[in-house]
């Protein structure tokens, strides 16, 4: 049965343009697999960069639906676009704090490959998709009876909660597809395939950008749906992604495997500080979203625009942690705690540099971000909450690279605690200067400078020079 597994695994190669790290996937997957014939070993900037840019793309691919999105909905004016950056936000922080499905399965699938396990594989890849389904379909039952309340709790009123609503109904309906991918895409970069996430993220946004002008705004057969029809747009393409996962995922692995209570246990205490870590992150960007909207339409829409830019540059600092992630737990499965260490210095190092980049895009860039995604009413509250956004990149790019690292050591408890200082210091701040009645939107956004700081500094020093029990220490 082993071997038969085996043979199963080597059958299908990961899609990928990169001969060199398919050829390793295959091999990671024989018995005979050795660590040190790793490309990282002999070219670690170059193996760095190769596995990071299909990453790099799909990660981009993923936030696109909501800058396209907002894109459109912003032709709609302010009050639609306020209602969308709500139930974005509600969305995304209710599914959201489920990503221990993805993390957690990169982590084990990547630490298997290490061993050259290939039935723990299978089992990790079955338990994460079938995880995915129960705990997505409770999140709707539990969710649906609330979703009015969510919507006035983030202070929208009138036309903006009413088109929220709307919203929010229509994509939790979409709610087990995006759960299902999140773990999928988990197996699928623990194997270090990093490209089939591309593939699946760029057809569910080529499908998105294709229905969203359409039914947004009517078309032929297609209604005139506003709001309404961008929800729809979403739903149909995240399902489309969610079903080619499932099926690359039997086609490589072949099928589902038998699990039992104690798997399913385990992988819950591995949810259990993730769940708390990605709650208090949530409720922080909750917290902020609410503050802005409750400074009026004009501020809403203005931190909608600001909010999916900076999520469209986090996904891109993400690249790197995506495969520091995978690399750490492959060779700490292999034993090579050295090496483990080497890829973090390497992609803290490209990170930072990252960072610096995107700082001076953002910078430059303002103005055509302006005209393509800021009603004109709200142009006033933007420029001072960006600039802000802008400087502290290089910074947010050390949080991601330090997150992807310690996930990979499945340093778990520890990111949890540095998340509940951050986040409880920030929170504090931020709701003592909105009693105080004179909060503006590049108020909200300089408190997110502190929240971005603590994490940054508490991930490096777990590193360097190895703060507490750090996994990563080699004496």
């Amino acid at each position: 049965m082993e071997r038969d597994d085996q043979d199963k695994s080597q059958a299908g190669t990961p899609m990928s343009d990169i001969s060199e790290v398919s050829a390793l996937s295959d091999a990671s997957n024989a018995s005979d697999s050795n660590a040190s014939r790793h490309p990282f070993i002999r070219s670690p900037h170059s193996t760095l960069i190769r596995l990071s840019f299909p990453v790099l793309l799909s990660l981009i691919a993923e936030p696109l639906t909501g800058l396209v999105d907002t894109i459109f909905v912003a032709k709609l004016g302010s009050a639609p676009l306020a209602a969308l950056g709500v139930g974005t936000t509600v969305l995304s922080s209710i599914f959201w704090i489920f990503n221990f499905l993805g993390i957690a399965s990169q982590t084990e699938s990547a630490d298997a490959m290490g061993h050259g396990d290939t039935l723990q594989l299978r089992h990790i890849a079955t338990l994460a998709i079938s995880m995915a389904v129960v705990l997505s379909l409770l999140v709707m039952l539990l969710t649906f009876p609330f979703i009015a309340t969510f919507t006035h709790w983030m202070e929208a009123t009138g036309n903006v909660h009413e088109l929220a609503v709307s919203y929010i109904k229509i994509r939790l309906w979409g709610g087990p597809a995006i759960l299902i991918s999140v773990a999928a895409f988990g197996v699928m970069r623990g194997r270090q395939d990093m490209a089939t996430p591309l593939w699946v993220a760029g057809g569910i946004n080529v499908m998105n950008m294709i229905l969203d002008p359409l039914l947004i705004f009517g078309w032929t057969l297609f209604p005139e749906m506003g709001v309404a029809g961008a929800a729809v747009a979403s739903v149909l393409s995240q399902w489309t992604g969610a079903i080619a996962c499932i099926f690359y995922l039997l086609r490589q692995l072949g099928g589902p495997v038998v699990v039992n209570i104690s798997q399913a246990v385990a992988l819950l205490k591995v949810g259990r500080d993730l769940f708390l870590r990605t709650g208090m992150l949530i409720l922080f960007l909750l917290l902020t979203t609410r503050a802005a909207t409750a400074i009026g339409a004009e501020a809403g829409a203005a931190h909608q625009a600001i909010r999916q830019v900076w999520f469209f540059t986090a996904f891109l600092l993400d690249a790197y942690a995506t495969v520091g992630q995978s690399l750490v737990a492959y060779f700490l499965g292999a034993d090579q705690k050295g090496e483990a260490k080497r890829v973090a210095s390497i992609v803290c190092s490209w990170s930072f540099g990252t960072g610096l980049l995107l700082m001076g895009l953002m910078l430059l860039g303002q103005n055509l971000v302006i005209q393509i995604m800021v009603p004109g009413a709200a142009v006033a509250a933007f420029a001072g909450a960006w600039h802000i956004a802008a400087m502290v990149q290089p910074v947010n790019a050390l949080a991601f690279a330090t997150d992807g690292i310690h996930w990979g050591t499945g340093d778990y408890a520890y990111l949890r605690n540095v998340v509940l200082v951050s986040t409880i210091s920030s929170s504090l701040l931020l709701l003592s200067l909105e009693s105080l009645g004179t909060l503006t939107l590049t108020g909200v956004w300089g408190v997110m400078i502190l929240w971005v700081f603590i994490r940054a500094i508490g991930g490096m020093v777990r590193i360097w020079p190895g703060m507490g029990k750090a996994p990563l220490t080699t004496h």
